[in-house]
């Protein structure tokens, strides 16, 4: 079990990459909510030792994927209806939020080569890595997922 000054250091380190990856995965906040706690739990009950920065935070990347993962095939996830189904949101104005909905309306596999590459400053080979995915295969899917954005978007062929 990790210590109270190691736990806080991780949060303050990694809390906000968490919640981004939380988010973009199961798309809502409470669910975020919930799969951010089981990370954090996890590394404090985990006795994995780290050799270097990048190695805990490539530890906290897969956990996150993965619980959000768990999360997502749960029998309970699977017999229920998303709330924005339900009702009607207005539209949002604002072009980032529209970019970041786009961005979420993509299939899982380009949606975390776009959010490890874009959003974390990842390389492809890195993300590769990360993702135990071929490096030309992740240049694929991030070439693959700028033209879907692109044509959500209607962005220009030439950008």
């Amino acid at each position: 079990m990790r210590s109270e000054q190691e736990t806080a250091r991780a949060m303050d380190r990694y809390a906000d990459m968490v919640r981004r990856l939380c988010l973009i995965h199961v798309k809502n906040q409470a669910d975020s909510e919930d799969v951010f706690q089981t990370v954090f739990v996890k590394y404090v009950l985990s006795s994995a030792v780290f050799e270097n920065e990048e190695h805990e935070k490539a530890w906290f990347i897969r956990v996150t994927i993965n619980a959000c993962r768990d999360l997502l095939r749960s029998f309970f996830r699977s017999r229920t209806v998303p709330l924005e189904e339900l009702i009607d949101l207005p539209a949002e104005e604002s072009d980032t939020k529209e970019v970041l909905g786009a961005v979420l309306e993509l299939p899982e596999k380009y949606r975390d080569v776009v959010y490890l590459h874009y959003f974390e400053g990842y390389t492809a080979s890195e993300i590769g890595q990360l993702t135990k995915k071929n490096v030309n295969t992740v240049y694929s899917l991030l070439t693959r997922s700028k033209k879907l954005l692109r044509e959500k978007l209607g962005g220009d062929e030439d950008a």
